[in-house]
């Protein structure tokens, strides 16, 4: 089986903007795997936050053997950016090579159309209610906060989009501290759900707080080997290929998340299309679905997933499974 990695960029629509940087561009790494007669592929996002880069993450990949099948790659892999762009990759190439499509493989139902956030970049209040307003039509807009000074950032954006669901992504930025006086206002200004509102290494301090709305865990989150550490802390896990290591974890977790109690929320890295279609399969019948990666983007892959009323589409085959 022969193994390719090649670096893309993508541009995105404008800045984005979280509690840890800015940026302007997607850059991400897509794996081909053929064998001579079929192709799959798969793409990731090496994140730094979890000591990723894209040249780290390209010779994990590029250090494979040239013969192995999903199973094995629990061994040879870690959980990251590299196993997911070649665990995918494999699902693709598969479902090929069976003339079938991944959900049929995988024993899922066939996947629908799911509403997903939209997420609006961390700025000034006046910015994000002006960003509110442009996509107040939305059903559900996503808060990037996360510093001590949110609260008009979160009336900014209730104003610009009355109507609209609300979810709040703090991004590990907030303390204990700041997160108790905010949480009354997210029950005021009828937020749905906070994600990661204190540092992983910190989270022990949500025991025994008042959690008034959901408590999502993001970088608290990675595989089923996390599950373990989150309970008294969160109601619900979200569940990011990038972090699972791929589309075959990401199931897995799903099962032992909903089995234990949590709600899941399906998440994304920003990338392409390509990137959000294996989530698509995860992101059935979740609580709440994040999979805007391709909306951000100004440009994207050949045969891009649809995003329509009805939400984001499962993806076509010429793009992925």
């Amino acid at each position: 089986m022969r193994i390719e990695v090649t670096r893309d960029v993508f541009k995105l629509a404008q800045v984005f903007t979280i509690s840890r940087g800015s940026r302007t561009e997607a850059q991400v790494l897509t794996v081909t795997l053929s064998d001579g007669e079929h192709r799959g592929w798969g793409e990731c996002v090496p994140y730094a936050r979890y000591g990723e880069t894209l040249e780290s993450v390209t010779n994990e990949i590029t250090g494979l053997p040239a013969d192995f099948n999903r199973q094995d790659l629990f061994d040879l892999l870690p959980a990251g950016a590299a196993r997911n762009a070649v665990d995918c990759a494999l699902w693709d190439l598969e479902a090929k090579r069976a003339g079938k499509r991944v959900w049929e493989l995988a024993g899922l139902a066939a996947p629908k159309p799911q509403t997903t956030a939209y997420t609006l970049s961390l700025d000034t209040p006046d910015a994000m209610r002006a960003q509110a307003a442009q996509h107040s039509f939305r059903p559900l807009l996503k808060i990037k906060l996360g510093t001590p000074d949110d609260m008009p950032r979160l009336e900014a954006v209730r104003a610009g989009a009355p109507d609209a669901r609300i979810i709040i992504d703090a991004n590990e930025g907030w303390s204990a501290e700041v997160y108790a006086d905010l949480a009354p206002h997210l029950v005021r200004l009828g937020v749905d759900l906070v994600e990661q509102p204190l540092p992983a290494g910190e989270d022990e301090a949500l025991i025994g707080m008042a959690r008034p709305v959901p408590v999502c865990a993001d970088e608290s989150c990675h595989d089923r080997a996390s599950l373990a550490a989150l309970k008294g802390k969160y109601d619900m896990v979200n569940i990011k290929l990038d972090k699972t290591g791929g589309l075959t974890e990401a199931l897995a977790l799903r099962t032992a998340a909903l089995a234990e109690g949590y709600d899941v929320m399906v998440g994304c890295m920003v990338g392409s299309s390509l990137a959000m279609a294996p989530a698509t399969l995860v992101a059935q019948g979740a609580a709440v679905v994040d999979l805007d990666g391709p909306l951000l983007l100004a440009e994207d892959r050949t045969s891009p997933l649809i995003f329509d009323d009805a939400g984001v589409h499962p993806p076509k085959g010429e793009l992925w499974g």
